[in-house]
C-alpha cells in the first residue's frame, strides 16, 4: 500500500500544470486530444483526387516555368533568371562545395612515408568501428610509431568526418572529391594503407 502511495505521489509532478513537466503534460494532452478528434474526410477527400490534382499541378507549374525560361535564353531573352539545370551526370559532374566530405586518403610525409603516428585516435573515436590500425615501432627515433597496417572499410563507414577532425598529424582527410565508392564485393570496399596513400 505504501508503494501505491509512494508511486501516485511521483506521477503526481506530470500532472501538475504549473509544475515543470507542465508543458510536456500539455502537448501530451494536445496530442491525445487530434487523435480522439480528428475530422473524418468525406468522400470527395476518400478518393483523393483533390491530392492528385495538386500534385499533378504544382509538378506541371516548376516544368513550365523552367521550360519558359530556357526557350528565352535560347533567344538571348531573361538571362537574368535561371531555370532548373539538369547535369548529364557521370559526363558533366556537378560542382562540389570546398568542404565536402569525399573519399578517405591517407597523407605522406617528404620521403614518402604516411604521416599517421598510429595514436589510435580516429580508431576510437569512430562511431562505426570501421578502422583498424596496426601500431608498429617506426625505424626513425624521432618518429616513435608508425601504422604497419591501415585498414578502412567503406562499407561500414558513415562519412561523419571525426576521423578527420581528431587526427593530431593531419595523416587523414577526406578531401580526394571522389563520390563513386560503388564496388561488386564487400572486401573490394576494405581499403589497405597502400590503396588510401595513393588516393
Amino acid at each position: 500500500m505504501e508503494n501505491t502511495e509512494k508511486r501516485r505521489q511521483e506521477l503526481e509532478k506530470y500532472f501538475d500544470a504549473k509544475g515543470p513537466f507542465g508543458l510536456l503534460r500539455v502537448s501530451q494532452m494536445k496530442r491525445a486530444w487530434k487523435q480522439t478528434n480528428r475530422r473524418e474526410l468525406n468522400f470527395w477527400e476518400n478518393t483523393y483526387l483533390p491530392m492528385l490534382f495538386s500534385g499533378i499541378y504544382l509538378t506541371s507549374k516548376h516544368f513550365f516555368y523552367n521550360v519558359t525560361f530556357h526557350i528565352l535564353h535560347l533567344f538571348g531573352l531573361r538571362k537574368d533568371i535561371k531555370g532548373a539545370v539538369t547535369y548529364q551526370y557521370p559526363e558533366m559532374p556537378r560542382p562540389l562545395a570546398s568542404r565536402l566530405r569525399t573519399r578517405h586518403r591517407l597523407t605522406k610525409r617528404e620521403d614518402g612515408s604516411p604521416r599517421c603516428v598510429a595514436c589510435m585516435m580516429c580508431e576510437t573515436v569512430c562511431p562505426a568501428r570501421c578502422i583498424e590500425i596496426t601500431a608498429a615501432e617506426h625505424p626513425d627515433p624521432n618518429i616513435e610509431k608508425y601504422p604497419a597496417e591501415f585498414i578502412l572499410d567503406l562499407g561500414k563507414c558513415v562519412y561523419c568526418g571525426f576521423c578527420v577532425e581528431v587526427c593530431p598529424e593531419d595523416a587523414i582527410r577526406m578531401d580526394t572529391g571522389k563520390l563513386e565508392i560503388a564496388e561488386y564485393s564487400r572486401e573490394s570496399m576494405i581499403y589497405n594503407k597502400k590503396r588510401l596513400m595513393d588516393e
